[in-house]
């Protein structure tokens, strides 16, 4: 492994000023020593100044070495209290039991001394500032004339956390010690141990000290599904990993919040691939608004980038694996800076944890404004997708034109509490388990009842069976008399055995729910049902063209009676769309529910959906101004449907396949077999909670992620298809490399970088007004905003699509404008070199003796969206 001075670092410009001959001159000699001087002043300032930033004082400072008669030094200069002087935070009801030896392999002499427990024992510390604090419990286990703490085994606790459950040392001879961040909010903080029968438990020294709130945000990010993850601050957290990532080890001397730093070297796999650099830690800078708490310079100092990055075409990945136990969650930050680059945006690289993508051509220069300067980020790795070991990779991003080069400079990894409080095994404080289990007692007692309920129900049958009716063997039914429910007639908006009843034929076009169509006529309509009448297919069924009432063209949508998901399909789509009607909303004719069939009549829309005119089919392309009004068109049906009502309907499966096109290219939303009412106004809900159901690719992170509904979910799915009208790819296309896969990131990333029209459809190219396509990508991003409460209203993303349609045609005009100037001047010309009289009621001829004809002029459509906009030009849009 090779340590360098790396880019930035590698040449000191001053002295690159002098040359030998310089140095003859006395005065020179002089200015130098003077230079010399001046620049060692400023190191020490500089010195002074960091050292001061990066102290920190903590209110709760606990340190008891446990065990000892005398106050002791750690290795890094900390005071630890002696048990004598502790006494007052400790308890037991058994006997006082210190022990110690007089020397031993171990990095500080709190290791030397003991106190052991055979009865239950709590230390209780009086918190003065509510907040994070750090938990540090050392161990180093070591025979006594009594005890042997080889074979302690014991459980350690807080009032509401498990640290340890029957922990043993095992084979562990060495000493060790556990590190935990926790958040106190309670006055007193306690540590309660507790010997298993039988053997002892013990603790050679303790910390309890406060932490800075700014360790630990309050927001991560998840991998699967990407988003955001919101209960960091109410975690508790054990130091698994913490890594100095191509440098030494930093102990706690060199780390102001007491941490140790290990060397990243056996983590490594393979180590040919990588290989070490590090500059001088003073050139380390902190982002504004960061902090050197985080993590000291000397981490930030050394990387670990890629091995022989310059070859022609590395293809390969850095990877760190680290053995963990799957069944917790972990918090996985990582550390960066960028110490090897010459020059600001030349280093782009991803980034992956165990194979999925964290971050896809991260962009330091871009994150941090400038080389050499700290960052980090947090991921949380969900339970369900951890694998042992974990992997970290880094690798080149090849999509650009930087180096091909990537690197790190931290790892941390923290175990996170599981569902019943526990950061070791299943069992939480109050005896639940993991799996939803509690304790004997518990169970014991609900099954008692379970038993007594059961008893009390078939007391309760007997006694109407005794009271039964004389006629009751000609009832339909004896739930009627002997179970006290409603027996009434239902049709199949209530019951999916009622499918086939003709009771259920009330639909009917006085009643507002459209027609009622038999399946006889609708298997004419048909041509009982030919596979070749099939022009589309979706979760509820095939969709067939049909022709009804001697030629008109229907499409009947033909449901699985079998599904119950369908069948809720069935009736959420007539009472929806029996209740709405707009030029931009798909219309619903009729339906028909005999014989249990679940079928619906729509009217025919003859230029499919969205998606098949963007890519798959080879239709051909269409122009920017006819995308703008498609979207223009859809998003007035969405609006429509937000705000058409009291509480508003929300679609919840907004996607290129559900907007479809008729003759005249005019867009409608279809499909509302998934859709919601929203909360009522006044009511004082903002969401909806209900299941998550859509399409993946085009999935609201944050409905996914809490469950909770609203038309801001509408908002984001809109965003993506606008991406796809734009780029003409799919939302998730799976064959693509990992960091493209997704286009709503992957977009997103080109659009921060103002290179969006790299990745757009190559057929609109010089075709499409710059302005406009920066106000529909910025339309776009707003809708892909992490949070709902961050999104427009679907009025205000058809407010910027209108902009950026009038930007379009007012490009569109100029051009149009230019080009009959240019016609005129050619035909000037050519009048001019022609002797013969010309036939001024003849067509304008050009220099080729091409026609010429008159320039269009665009007419503004009432329902094109745009004449609002004639007069208001330099509008920019919400």
């Amino acid at each position: 492994m090779e340590n360098k001075p790396r880019g930035l670092f590698q040449t000191n410009p001053i002295l690159s000023l002098f040359s030998s001959s310089f140095f003859s001159s006395p005065m020179a000699t002089l200015l130098l020593v003077f230079s010399f001087v001046s620049a060692a002043i400023t190191a020490v300032s500089a010195a002074t100044a960091s050292s001061a930033a990066v102290s920190y004082t903590p209110q709760d400072n606990y340190l008891i070495d446990c065990g000892s008669n005398a106050q002791t030094t750690h290795s890094d200069g900390r005071q630890f209290l002696s048990d004598q002087s502790s006494g007052k935070y400790f308890s037991s009801q058994g006997k006082d039991i210190l022990v110690s030896v007089p020397s031993a392999d171990v990095p500080s002499p709190v290791y030397l001394s003991a106190r052991i427990f055979t009865e239950t024992a709590t230390y209780s510390f009086h918190i003065s500032r509510p907040g994070w604090h750090w938990i540090r419990l050392h161990f180093y286990p070591f025979k006594t004339t009594d005890y042997n703490l080889f074979d302690a085994k014991f459980t350690l606790t807080t009032d509401n956390l498990v640290l340890l459950h029957e922990f043993n040392v095992g084979s562990n001879t060495s000493w060790f010690f556990k590190e935990y961040l926790i958040n106190v909010t309670t006055e007193r903080f306690s540590l309660k141990f507790q010997p298993v029968k039988g053997a002892p438990a013990f603790i050679n020294g303790i910390e309890v000290v406060s932490a800075p709130d700014l360790l630990i945000t309050e927001t991560g990010s998840t991998l699967f599904p990407v988003a955001q993850y919101n209960d960091m601050g109410i975690q508790s957290y054990e130091t698994v990993y913490r890594l100095n990532v191509g440098g030494p080890e930093i102990t706690s001397r060199n780390d102001s919040l007491g941490r140790t730093w290990m060397p990243d070297l056996q983590y490594q796999a393979p180590k040919q691939m990588c290989q070490n650099v590090s500059v001088d830690p003073s050139a380390i800078k902190y982002p504004e608004g960061g902090s050197r708490l985080i993590a000291p310079q000397s981490v930030y100092a050394s990387a670990v980038e890629m091995a022989n990055a310059n070859t022609k075409s590395p293809n390969f990945n850095v990877t760190w694996n680290l053995d963990i136990d799957l069944s917790y969650q972990y918090l996985v930050r990582l550390h960066f800076c960028d110490i090897i680059s010459d020059s600001l945006n030349d280093l782009y690289f991803n980034v992956f944890i165990n194979g999925k993508t964290a971050i896809s051509g991260i962009d330091l220069s871009t994150l941090t404004g400038g080389l050499a300067t700290a960052y980090y980020k947090d991921f949380v790795v969900n339970s369900t997708m951890v694998s042992t070991p974990l992997s970290i990779q880094i690798g080149p991003w090849t999509q650009g034109t930087g180096a091909i080069n990537a690197l790190l400079n931290g790892i941390e990894v923290l175990k996170m509490n599981n569902s019943v409080n526990s950061l070791d095994g299943e069992f939480g404080v109050d005896g639940k388990t993991a799996r939803g289990g509690v304790n004997k007692v518990t169970v014991a007692a609900v099954g008692f009842a379970m038993m007594f309920g059961a008893f009390v129900g078939l007391g309760a049958v007997a006694v109407k069976w005794q009271k039964r009716p004389h006629d009751w063997q000609k009832r339909n039914s004896f739930s009627s008399w002997l179970l006290p429910l409603h027996a009434g007639d239902n049709s199949f908006m209530n019951s999916k055995n009622s499918m086939g009843s003709k009771k259920s034929q009330f639909f009917s076009s006085t009643t507002g729910l459209g027609r009622y169509f038999s399946f006889a006529e609708l298997s004419e309509a048909t041509k009982n049902w030919d596979p070749n009448a099939v022009i589309g297919v979706g979760g509820f069924g095939n969709v067939y063209i049909g022709e009804i009432d001697d030629g008109i063209q229907v499409a009947v949508k033909r449901g699985n009676p079998q599904s119950e998901q369908g069948i809720n399909e069935f009736q959420t789509e007539i009472q929806m769309l029996s209740k709405l009607r707009h030029r931009h909303l798909v219309s619903l004719i009729g339906y028909c529910d005999e014989n249990e069939e679940m079928i619906l009549v729509y009217e025919f829309m003859s230029n499919g959906p969205l998606r098949d005119h963007l890519y798959g089919k080879n239709l051909p392309p269409m122009s920017w101004k006819k995308r703008l009004e498609i979207c223009i068109g859809s998003a007035r049906g969405l609006h429509y449907l937000h705000t058409g009502s009291a509480q508003g309907i929300i679609h919840r499966d907004v996607k290129t396949t559900n907007i479809l096109l008729d003759d005249n290219f005019v867009a409608k939303m279809a499909d509302f077999g998934l859709s919601k009412d929203g909360a009522a106004n006044g009511s004082g809900q903002t969401h909806v909670s209900t299941a998550v159901k859509g399409s993946f690719g085009y999935l609201d992170p944050e409905y996914f992620r809490k469950q909770q509904l609203t038309d801001k979910s509408d908002v984001y799915s809109f965003g993506v298809v606008l991406l796809e009208v734009l780029c003409a790819r799919p939302a998730l296309n799976p064959a693509l490399p990992r960091e493209q896969v997704n286009l709503a990131e992957w977009a997103m990333q080109w659009k921060r970088k103002g290179l969006l029209e790299k990745i757009m459809d190559p057929s609109l190219a010089g075709a499409i007004n710059p302005e406009s396509m920066n106000k529909f990508a910025e339309a776009a991003e707003k809708c892909l905003a992490e949070y709902g409460v961050d999104r427009p209203t679907m009025g205000d993303v058809l407010w910027n699509l209108e902009h950026a349609l009038q930007l379009q045609e007012a490009s569109l005009e100029g051009k149009a404008a230019e080009e009959d100037e240019n016609n005129k001047a050619n035909a000037a010309s050519a009048a001019a070199a022609v002797v013969a009289p010309v036939d001024n009621k003849a067509n304008t001829a050009s220099a080729t003796g091409a026609v010429v004809p008159p320039a269009e002029v665009p007419v503004i459509d009432e329902h094109s969206g745009t004449a609002m906009f004639a007069h208001f030009a330099a509008i920019n849009g919400r």
